[in-house]
């Protein structure tokens, strides 16, 4: 995670915008007490919204949390996709 302040932040946009995309990083601008801006890449915000998609209902969150138990006790399988 970077912080800046808006005035780095205005002197340098290209070059933060260019390290959130390529590492992956969140940055947040900070605007003074308590306030302050996030920017993360497009690709992370996407996995955060699938991700809470995800877990928005028990039932899903119960499933996940069951495949994971399967995975860490080694009930698990590998199978090759069918390819046309």
């Amino acid at each position: 995670m970077q912080i800046t302040t808006v005035s780095d932040f205005r002197k340098d946009i290209k070059t933060y915008l260019d390290r959130v995309v390529k590492n992956f990083e969140t940055l947040i601008i900070n605007r003074g007490k308590d306030s302050g801006i996030v920017v993360m890449s497009l690709q992370e915000y996407n996995s955060l919204m699938a991700t809470n998609h995800e877990l928005s209902s028990r039932k899903n969150e119960m499933r996940l949390d069951a495949a994971i138990e399967k995975l860490k006790k080694g009930e698990s399988f590998a199978k090759d996709l069918i390819e046309d």
